[in-house]
């Protein structure tokens, strides 16, 4: 990564709150602040680790980075252009370029559809592919993630939890993104499957040159396949900072905290270059 380069992605004082109705002719009597006041840089070719707790607000941060949700106040810089300010067609354009792994892979497959369609419908809406090409593209994409070609005419139920989230990986690929936010993309897998995922992601980022935003709540995970960390607690990044600082010499008690309650492989809180 070179921190020499503009920054892909820039938020700036970036705040997401819903609203709180109580009463019997319900009205607003308090707001959640799910994302309060966060900036942050993201350099193009970088791994960005996003870890906190449950209910910090990271996962609300990875839904406003890709148009899932929008935000109450602040902005998000593209190559220095705020996405908010953009037309539709503008916006459309933009999803193509960011992408999302999601926690759950077999929810956020049709489980209606096989995988070839959950693969090649997007290439050919958004004009990656065309019908003499999306099939040849398809399967490269599924060798890409360590998929054999005899997956495509099969369901979604019919894969392990693993295989899913290939699956899922494969089709965050399929519209050749920039930036892909990993949404907590291990934490549903069992233990001998997370380290394969997370290598897997690691591969791809170094093949394609892709920039993520890696989001957990394991600080050995992130640790494990992020350049830089930041810590969120109540809706505020807390510390940012190189991945191995952050992780060997903490300087807040709430990072401390969460090193201390690392429950992951071991693998994942040694140093990675080991």
């Amino acid at each position: 990564m070179s921190r020499q380069q503009n920054p892909l992605i820039q938020v700036k004082d970036l705040k997401k709150y819903y609203p709180v109705k109580t009463g019997i002719i319900p009205h607003v009597t308090d707001y959640v602040k799910a994302v309060d006041g966060v900036s942050f840089s993201i350099y193009e070719g970088e791994i960005l680790g996003l870890v906190g707790e449950s209910g910090c607000g990271k996962t609300t941060i990875g839904k406003l980075l890709t148009g899932l949700e929008k935000p109450t106040e602040g902005a998000i810089l593209y190559r220095g252009m705020d996405i908010l300010d953009w037309t539709a067609k503008e916006q459309k354009k933009y999803r193509t370029k960011i992408q999302m792994i999601f926690q759950d892979p077999y929810s956020s497959l049709n489980p209606r559809k096989h995988i070839y369609e959950i693969l090649a419908a997007p290439m050919l809406y958004h004009g990656i592919s065309d019908r003499q090409t999306v099939e040849k593209d398809v399967k490269e994409l599924l060798e890409m993630v360590g998929m054999p070609q005899s997956a495509l005419g099969r369901y979604p139920h019919e894969f392990s939890g693993g295989q899913r989230q290939r699956i899922g990986i494969a089709r965050a690929l399929s519209l050749k993104p920039e930036f892909i936010v990993c949404d907590e993309p291990v934490s549903a897998l069992d233990v001998s499957v997370q380290a394969q995922i997370l290598n897997l992601l690691k591969s791809l980022q170094n093949e394609l040159q892709l920039t993520l935003l890696f989001i957990g709540h394991g600080l050995g995970a992130v640790h494990y396949v992020s350049d830089r960390i930041a810590v969120m607690q109540n809706g505020r990044i807390v510390e940012l900072g190189d991945a191995r600082e952050v992780f060997h010499h903490p300087q807040q008690e709430y990072t401390k905290m969460l090193l201390n309650s690392i429950l992951e492989p071991k693998a994942y809180s040694e140093d990675r270059d080991s």
